[in-house]
């Protein structure tokens, strides 16, 4: 049970590093505009890294899954709301289950 107490405190550690570290060395405003750039797009890639392949593992077939993407990007690039686009989404993974099994 020890261990256990371990992994906490070096869990909290490295947690803590990673949020003080960028308050510690940077003390400007950063005028790099690429780097400025990358910065700005860091929380849309990570996002997007975790839910892509939830999509289509979080269906019984993975053609489901890709479908209801498919529709979810055309209705967001048409300016479908938040709300209608996870309904959309539902609708289609629901239809396509339901015909593929």
């Amino acid at each position: 049970m020890r261990n256990i107490w371990v992994y906490i405190l070096v869990s909290a550690l490295v947690s803590y590093l990673i949020r003080v570290t960028p308050l510690v060395l940077i003390r400007r405003e950063i005028t790099n505009r690429t780097l400025r750039s990358f910065l700005y797009y860091v929380p849309y890639v990570t996002l997007a890294v975790m839910t892509f392949p939830a999509i289509t593992e979080a269906t019984q077939s993975p053609l489901a899954g890709l479908l209801a993407l498919a529709a979810g990007a055309v209705l967001a690039w048409r300016g479908g709301s938040l709300f209608l686009v996870a309904v959309a989404c539902c609708v289609v993974v629901f239809a396509a289950e339901w015909i593929l099994i």
